[in-house]
């Protein structure tokens, strides 16, 4: 793909557009209540968003609205006004903020979340339903759970077949059926099935650009950093997901790290040795710049995330919607993706050994944080099964994705430091040099 703009202003592009994208979603979602116009609540592991942009219902995702309350270091006052109510200090620091969001009539430091006029799950964390009785209480508002069949056993490199996953795939079809009969009743338009052939096709584009986005950071030295940039990247992916803006912002954001990757561009700017890591979890929002730093002080980047495979919808995954049978396809691709993001969080250790060797990872970083248990399960069983069968070091450390008073940014950095001590010392032992060259992969 030729460029027509100067190098200056392609490298960095995604992250400058990612965020203005961003703002103006929030813009947009802040000036959608005023003009009466309907909005659903979906979340990132099956939000069903092409169904629902069909019908030109606004989409918001509670789980980036509430971390972007601590990304923008407010969300004490969100966690503290919940447990006021009643809630745990156990319970998911999501939950929370959106709780404290609508008692607050939506009020958020991007500006004002409109309430929901529907929302739209799966049973792909098991929160989902529970978040959602919340709504329903407040809102009085329907609630459509897709209820999405899950892995039957660990998965395998074949996966399963056509004819394996035809009755789990009826069965999700049946249910978008009636999602969408909800839709028509509440917003009085008949469903139109060339418009949602038209959003899917959108939805294809991003995904093939994303996928390639994906395989550059295999580049050395990586193109971006998996858990900082990555963040940014998978926030536009859910916002403007089947969307021309969605779908031509990932396509600059190829273009861009193919440029990177052909002039050895990463990262970092200030080391010369890159170490390569990957991230499993989710990250500490509530001091996310430094968080990132603690890494990169040293060297490190993120190669890849096992957090842009979860919440990226199964934009990640090798599938396309067919457009010539755009429901039964749209159900496979639920389907996929949502069995992919629970396996991706619940059999670590085989995406994990695929990912190290695919990367060239010398290192991985297990984040387990205290609000979300899903994420957390089987974190250190997992760090046992890849040290024993690769030859990699593993940091394990524990903070929270909300709550800074279990953040000790102090007891992180000992942790931290430590791991990469060890990963120099591994280096020189090994008498492992710098990069010197880029090798950027080929289509």
């Amino acid at each position: 793909m030729t460029s027509t703009i100067s190098p200056e202003d392609l490298v960095g592009r995604g992250a400058r557009d990612g965020a203005a994208l961003f703002r103006d979603w929030f813009t947009e979602l802040g000036t959608a209540a005023e003009r009466g116009e309907h909005t659903a609540y979906v979340f990132v592991m099956g939000s069903l968003a092409e169904i629902v942009r069909t019908f030109d219902v606004h989409t918001v995702f509670p789980e980036i609205t509430s971390l972007q309350t601590a990304v923008r270091r407010v969300a004490d006052e969100y966690l503290n006004l919940a447990e006021d109510h009643g809630f745990s200090p156990d319970v998911c620091g999501y939950v929370k903020a959106d709780y404290a969001l609508q008692i607050r009539k939506g009020d958020h430091p991007m500006g004002r979340i409109p309430p929901p006029s529907i929302a739209v799950l799966t049973n792909a964390c098991n929160t989902y339903l529970k978040w959602a009785e919340i709504w329903e209480r407040l809102y009085d508002i329907p609630i459509v759970t897709v209820d999405v069949p899950q892995s039957r056993k660990a998965p395998d490199n074949g996966g399963p077949t056509a004819a394996e996953l035809a009755p789990d795939q009826a069965y999700v079809q049946f249910q978008m059926n009636e999602l969408i009969g909800h839709l028509e009743e509440l917003t009085g338009k008949a469903f139109d099935i060339d418009r949602l052939r038209e959003v899917l096709e959108l939805t294809n584009r991003m995904g093939r650009a994303w996928r390639r986005v994906l395989e550059l950071n295999r580049a050395k030295p990586a193109v971006f950093d998996a858990m900082m940039e990555g963040t940014i990247y998978l926030g536009v992916a859910n916002a403007l997901r089947g969307t021309e803006a969605g779908a031509r912002y990932f396509e600059d954001l190829a273009e861009e790290m193919e440029y990177k990757a052909a002039h050895g561009i990463g990262p970092l700017v200030d080391h010369d040795t890159e170490h390569r890591l990957i991230f499993v979890g989710v990250p500490c929002y509530p001091i996310f710049r430094r968080f990132y730093q603690l890494f990169t002080d040293w060297g490190g980047v993120f190669v890849s995330s096992t957090y842009t495979w979860f919440a990226s919808g199964g934009l990640n995954l090798d599938f396309e919607y067919d457009l010539d049978r755009p429901l039964e396809s749209l159900a496979e691709g639920v389907l996929l993706s949502v069995r992919r993001a629970v396996d991706s969080m619940l059999f670590h250790d085989r995406y994990l050994k695929e990912a190290i060797d695919a990367f060239d990872a010398d290192g991985v970083v297990y984040h387990p944080v205290k609000s979300c248990r899903t994420v957390s399960t089987g974190l250190a069983d997992s760090r046992r099964v890849v040290l024993d069968e690769r030859d990699v070091l593993c940091l394990y450390i524990e903070s929270d994705m909300m709550d800074k008073r279990v953040v000790s940014e102090a007891q992180l950095k000992n942790r931290i430091d430590a791991f990469f001590e060890g990963l120099e010392s591994r280096r020189i032992r090994k008498g492992m040099d710098a990069p010197t060259a880029s090798t950027a992969p080929t289509t």
